[in-house]
Protein backbone atom coordinates (compact mmCIF):
# COMPACT_ATOMS: atom_id res chain seq x y z
CA UNK A 1 0.00 0.00 0.00
CA UNK A 2 1.36 2.95 -1.27
CA UNK A 3 1.24 6.57 1.26
CA UNK A 4 -0.50 9.45 -0.07
CA UNK A 5 1.64 12.40 -0.14
CA UNK A 6 -2.46 14.32 0.22
CA UNK A 7 -2.41 12.01 3.53
CA UNK A 8 0.72 12.87 5.02
CA UNK A 9 -0.06 16.51 4.64
CA UNK A 10 -3.07 16.69 6.25
CA UNK A 11 -1.42 14.76 9.25
CA UNK A 12 1.60 17.01 9.28
CA UNK A 13 -0.78 19.94 9.07
CA UNK A 14 -2.69 19.20 12.25
CA UNK A 15 -0.16 17.57 14.14
CA UNK A 16 1.83 20.42 13.45
CA UNK A 17 -1.11 23.09 14.71
CA UNK A 18 -1.76 21.01 18.19
CA UNK A 19 2.07 20.99 18.81
CA UNK A 20 2.91 24.57 18.25
CA UNK A 21 -0.13 25.46 20.64
CA UNK A 22 0.65 23.14 23.03
CA UNK A 23 4.18 21.79 23.46
CA UNK A 24 6.04 24.62 21.58
CA UNK A 25 7.46 26.97 24.99
CA UNK A 26 9.15 29.64 22.44
CA UNK A 27 7.42 32.97 23.33
CA UNK A 28 7.88 34.20 19.76
CA UNK A 29 5.80 31.37 19.12
CA UNK A 30 3.10 31.23 21.57
CA UNK A 31 0.88 34.09 19.81
CA UNK A 32 -1.63 33.87 17.38
CA UNK A 33 0.28 31.35 15.06
CA UNK A 34 -1.87 28.98 12.53
CA UNK A 35 -0.89 26.44 10.28
CA UNK A 36 -2.78 27.11 6.95
CA UNK A 37 -1.39 24.62 4.73
CA UNK A 38 1.70 21.71 4.15
CA UNK A 39 3.27 20.71 1.02
CA UNK A 40 4.97 17.61 1.01
CA UNK A 41 7.19 15.86 -1.70
CA UNK A 42 6.31 13.31 -3.89
CA UNK A 43 9.22 10.66 -1.96
CA UNK A 44 7.76 12.19 1.52
CA UNK A 45 11.24 13.39 1.86
CA UNK A 46 9.93 17.21 2.30
CA UNK A 47 7.56 19.03 3.95
CA UNK A 48 6.70 22.91 3.94
CA UNK A 49 4.45 24.27 6.52
CA UNK A 50 2.49 27.07 5.55
CA UNK A 51 1.89 29.44 8.90
CA UNK A 52 0.20 32.54 9.33
CA UNK A 53 0.48 34.56 12.63
CA UNK A 54 -0.14 37.89 13.83
CA UNK A 55 3.21 38.77 15.99
CA UNK A 56 2.83 40.58 19.10
CA UNK A 57 5.58 43.08 19.24
CA UNK A 58 7.64 40.68 17.22
CA UNK A 59 8.66 40.99 13.68
CA UNK A 60 7.44 38.63 10.90
CA UNK A 61 11.38 37.81 9.92
CA UNK A 62 11.68 36.82 13.86
CA UNK A 63 8.56 34.61 13.94
CA UNK A 64 9.81 32.87 11.19
CA UNK A 65 13.06 32.51 12.54
CA UNK A 66 12.15 30.79 15.88
CA UNK A 67 9.47 28.89 14.27
CA UNK A 68 12.98 27.53 12.22
CA UNK A 69 14.41 27.22 15.45
CA UNK A 70 11.96 24.92 17.18
CA UNK A 71 11.21 22.68 13.39
CA UNK A 72 13.98 19.94 14.89
CA UNK A 73 11.39 19.61 17.70
CA UNK A 74 8.62 19.71 15.91
CA UNK A 75 10.14 17.15 13.36
CA UNK A 76 10.82 14.70 16.32
CA UNK A 77 7.18 15.01 18.06
CA UNK A 78 5.54 14.74 14.39
CA UNK A 79 7.96 11.66 14.25
CA UNK A 80 6.17 9.80 17.30
CA UNK A 81 3.19 10.54 16.23
CA UNK A 82 2.95 9.50 12.31
CA UNK A 83 4.68 6.90 12.70
CA UNK A 84 6.37 7.24 8.91
CA UNK A 85 9.48 4.97 8.23
CA UNK A 86 11.25 8.20 7.31
CA UNK A 87 9.86 11.61 8.38
CA UNK A 88 10.61 14.29 5.95
CA UNK A 89 12.41 17.29 6.80
CA UNK A 90 9.99 20.23 7.47
CA UNK A 91 10.61 24.05 6.97
CA UNK A 92 8.31 26.84 7.60
CA UNK A 93 7.53 29.47 5.52
CA UNK A 94 4.84 32.42 6.08
CA UNK A 95 1.39 32.60 4.44
CA UNK A 96 -0.02 35.94 4.40
CA UNK A 97 -3.16 35.15 2.61
CA UNK A 98 -5.69 36.05 5.73
CA UNK A 99 -3.39 39.71 5.61
CA UNK A 100 -4.08 40.49 1.89
CA UNK A 101 -7.56 39.05 2.35
CA UNK A 102 -7.82 41.55 5.74
CA UNK A 103 -6.31 44.30 3.24
CA UNK A 104 -9.36 43.01 0.26
CA UNK A 105 -11.99 43.47 3.11
CA UNK A 106 -10.85 46.79 4.11
CA UNK A 107 -10.73 48.21 0.61
CA UNK A 108 -14.36 46.97 0.10
CA UNK A 109 -15.38 48.78 2.84
CA UNK A 110 -14.27 52.14 2.09
CA UNK A 111 -15.20 51.51 -1.71
CA UNK A 112 -19.02 51.21 -0.42
CA UNK A 113 -18.71 54.26 1.96
CA UNK A 114 -17.51 55.88 -0.89
CA UNK A 115 -14.51 56.93 0.83
CA UNK A 116 -11.06 57.47 -0.89
CA UNK A 117 -8.58 54.89 -1.09
CA UNK A 118 -4.78 55.72 -1.17
CA UNK A 119 -2.25 54.74 -3.59
CA UNK A 120 0.06 52.22 -2.27
CA UNK A 121 3.13 50.61 -4.17
CA UNK A 122 3.15 46.95 -4.99
CA UNK A 123 4.93 44.46 -2.93
CA UNK A 124 4.65 46.43 0.31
Amino acid sequence: MRIRPERVAERIKRETAEILENQVRDPRVTGWVSVTDVEVSQDLSFARIYVSFLPQGDSPDAVLHALENVAPFVRRQLARRLGLREMPEIRFARDDSIERGARVDELLRKLEKGEPIADEEEGG
